[in-house]
């Protein structure tokens, strides 16, 4: 994976997020941050980490996206 792909799943986790009806508005909202400062290339990393344990459940595309993202950033040296 590459920095080139980072946008890609940027798009991936919008289109999960989008289908996902039953997230609560916190999650909702913290999930709205954490897109607006991905796409800065901004690390949140460990929060980004937490997200994912957090969905894994109820919600494992929107985990895979963030854990794929949080690599993403990590191979970028983000």
């Amino acid at each position: 994976m590459s920095t080139g792909d980072v946008p890609e799943l940027l798009r991936r986790l919008h289109t999960e997020l989008q289908r996902t009806q039953s997230l609560d508005p916190e999650s909702r909202r913290l999930m709205a941050v954490l897109l607006h400062d991905f796409s800065k290339f901004e690390s949140h990393v460990f929060t980004a980490r937490e997200l994912a344990v957090r969905f894994e459940a109820e919600h494992p595309g929107i985990a895979a996206a963030l854990r794929q993202l949080v690599d993403a950033f990590g191979k970028a040296g983000v």
